[in-house]
């Protein structure tokens, strides 16, 4: 059996990663998943997969699970009017079906 639960996906720069992930923290989320990400917007291109000069130049890319859409909005939310006026970045939401319920 699937319950309903919420995801928010966060593409970000690396060098503001532990701050995003204390929001997510702050907000009740139980635990995230962090990819490298690239791809080109409009700030450039950021190549995944490649060391770059500097590790904190590179992307990567957050997902949270959450109980419900409140809270993947909440951290959505705070996310982008924190940290995107000055860093590179992008997220959005998702609805997902999970299983094991009680992990969110």
């Amino acid at each position: 059996m699937t319950f309903k639960a919420a995801k928010v996906v966060i593409i970000t720069e690396k060098v503001i990663l532990e701050q995003v992930a204390q929001i997510i923290e702050a907000m009740g989320a139980t635990g995230y998943t962090v990819f490298a990400a690239g791809g080109k917007g409009s700030r450039g291109v950021r190549a995944a997969g490649r060391a770059a000069v500097v590790d904190g130049f590179s992307n990567v890319q957050i997902e949270v699970i959450t109980a419900t859409h409140d809270t993947a909005e909440k951290i959505a939310v705070e996310v982008a009017d924190r940290f995107f006026q000055n860093y590179s970045g992008i997220t959005y939401l998702e609805d997902v079906e999970i299983l094991r319920s009680h992990k969110f």
